[in-house]
């Protein structure tokens, strides 16, 4: 293929047989020899043999919904973003079905599985399976088998295609290797905060450490504002709960302030933020405020705590705010509104906090779990680097942009 986009036929004219929705049993209690997958075998990575339950016993073996090795699913009914999902069934040992909310799609055999799932996977068919998505809920839609036989996929020789599943393959165990690399890191820093701050967990504060309710070293906190915010940048920066993650702001998905806001509530650089609603796993989170932009505030969903600098820093507070057993009595104290969770301040200022008298010392604990940010940093940027160029490669392979060798059929 030298510089030219593949020809492109129907989906249907690549398969053995025709698109197959699945098949909805009531679920046996018994072991029955067959297996039924469930919709969360589907996920962004594809197929993940999990949610299995027991076939009745009027399933057998020779059921038209059986699977075989090589199958690809589709699922034709969830959210508009996953809607579509796609994976290869792979032999878990046992026979299998699968559910009314997927449909089965087997390639002839001059078209191979995992290049089918690229194609089916990629960001171009993404849109147009999310575009033909039918419902009147967000929360589920639906696509048609026909309307997926019709979707449009390159005829490539299947010598072609076994070098741009190869390819492919090969960014893939790099991005592996990087996805466990972070793995490792965030590890890493975990046991490092952990150990750093082990005098939290102990029933007395280690020598050189104080421990004193939260109040004594975050003298005064402050609400956000109460604004309806809307998308308009010429507003002000609005950070809310969602603007947080893992100490630090995240500047995605802003909204604005369209009214002028008192100047005592514009961030100012070291500003610690917490969130004292949200849900349960998400209650309690914390970031300190680095000067992102030149001028933001705060929703009323975060409280600004205002540490004594002469006690304690700001990054140290943050960091001990993170800390796991900081965040379980955070919960704690929770009390329950409708689907969400909130932290009274005068409650979590009531928290016992351990620090190190010595404001050098929280500084030295402060840069060593810095260290491990910037190593995750650098990973994920490259991580976020590499999935950008097999999304792109992707395209580029199928309209010719990317030159694949010359192969046999």
């Amino acid at each position: 293929m030298q510089g030219e986009a593949w020809p492109e036929v129907p989906l249907a004219d690549v398969l053995s047989e025709p698109i197959r929705n699945g098949f909805s049993p009531t679920e046996s209690q018994e072991w029955t020899g067959v297996r039924m997958l469930g919709l969360g075998c589907l996920t962004m990575d594809g197929f993940m043999p999990v949610q299995l339950k027991n076939a009745p016993p009027s399933v057998k073996r020779s059921h038209p919904a059986a699977l075989r090795d090589g199958d690809l699913l589709i699922s034709r009914a969830n959210t508009r973003t996953l809607v579509g999902l796609v994976g290869i069934y792979r032999d878990i040992g046992n026979p299998c079905i699968y559910p009314d909310l997927m449909m089965r799609v087997r390639p002839a055999s001059n078209y191979l599985s995992e290049f089918l799932e690229i194609v089916l996977s990629s960001p171009r068919t993404r849109r147009r399976i999310m575009a033909m998505a039918q419902g009147t809920s967000e929360s589920m839609v639906k696509i048609s088998g026909d309307t997926v036989r019709r979707l449009p996929v390159p005829l490539v020789p299947i010598a072609a295609q076994r070098w741009i599943v190869d390819a492919l393959e090969s960014l893939a165990e790099t991005e592996r290797g990087i996805e466990a690399s972070i793995a490792k890191l965030r590890r890493v820093r975990q046991g490092t905060l952990l150990s750093s701050m082990a005098s939290v967990a102990d029933a007395h504060p280690r020598a050189s450490w104080v421990r004193v309710p939260l109040k004594d070293v975050v003298p005064s906190v402050e609400y956000g504002i109460s604004e309806a915010l809307d998308t308009d940048a010429r507003g002000v920066p609005v950070l809310r709960m969602n603007n947080i993650r893992d100490g630090r702001a995240e500047l995605g998905e802003l909204r604005y302030s369209p009214v002028a806001v008192p100047d005592r509530l514009y961030l100012r650089p070291g500003d610690v933020l917490f969130n004292r609603t949200n849900s349960i796993e998400h209650i309690g989170k914390a970031a300190v405020w680095r000067d992102e932009l030149p001028a933001a505030t705060f929703a009323s969903y975060l409280v600004r705590l205002n540490p004594d600098a002469r006690r304690v820093t700001p990054e140290y507070l943050v960091e001990w705010l993170m800390h796991p057993l900081t965040r379980q009595r955070v919960r704690a104290i929770s009390t329950v509104a409708v689907q969400q969770v909130n932290v009274n301040p005068s409650r979590l200022r009531e928290l016992e906090i351990d620090l190190p008298a010595d404001l050098a010392e929280q500084r030295r604990i402060v840069a060593t779990l810095e260290a491990c940010d910037e190593q995750i940093e650098r990973e994920a940027d490259e991580l976020a680097k590499l999935r950008d160029l097999k999304r792109g490669l992707v395209d580029d392979l199928f309209s010719g942009k990317v030159t694949v060798p010359e192969l046999a059929a």
